[in-house]
């Protein structure tokens, strides 16, 4: 089995097990049911499953094997939140998304102006560097002779 399918694989089962794990364990968990599930793998690769419970668990998932996958979970967090966590998964890595997860924060105005002048006056700088670089070795040649 090749590195990607496996990580798809690992990935999958973790969204899987993640959204059976943060549940809130309680009377009406223990009961729980599935409610339906299918799956589906044909000779091309391609797979897909889908499976939903009476708690409110519910996770589908879409792909070729070892190339794309895409899918979603959705769970009830302890404070009763629908949490909703949608994904693909390809040659670029694993995307997850939803409101649930953290996001990082702005990047801060002198940042940003530190990079666009960065951006702007790189190849400036480059020549000026190459230029006094010339300047000296001329200097270091006049001093050998």
């Amino acid at each position: 089995m090749n590195k990607l399918v496996s990580k798809l694989l690992i990935r999958s089962l973790f969204v899987c097990l993640l959204s059976l794990v943060t549940a809130r364990p309680n009377e009406y968990d223990a009961v729980a049911e599935t409610r339906s599930f299918s799956t589906e793998v044909k000779e091309d690769g391609s797979y897909q499953y889908q499976y939903d419970t009476t708690n409110g668990i519910a996770a589908q998932e879409s792909g070729i094997g070892g190339h794309y996958a895409s899918g979603s979970a959705a769970y009830y967090a302890p404070d009763g939140q629908l949490i909703t966590l949608s994904y693909t998964a390809d040659d670029n890595g694993f995307h997850p998304s939803g409101n649930h997860l953290p996001t990082p924060p702005p990047v801060p105005n002198a940042i940003l102006k530190a990079l666009e002048y960065i951006r702007t006056h790189s190849n400036e700088e480059e020549r000026q560097g190459a230029i006094e670089n010339k300047q000296q070795t001329k200097l270091a040649i006049r001093y050998r002779q």
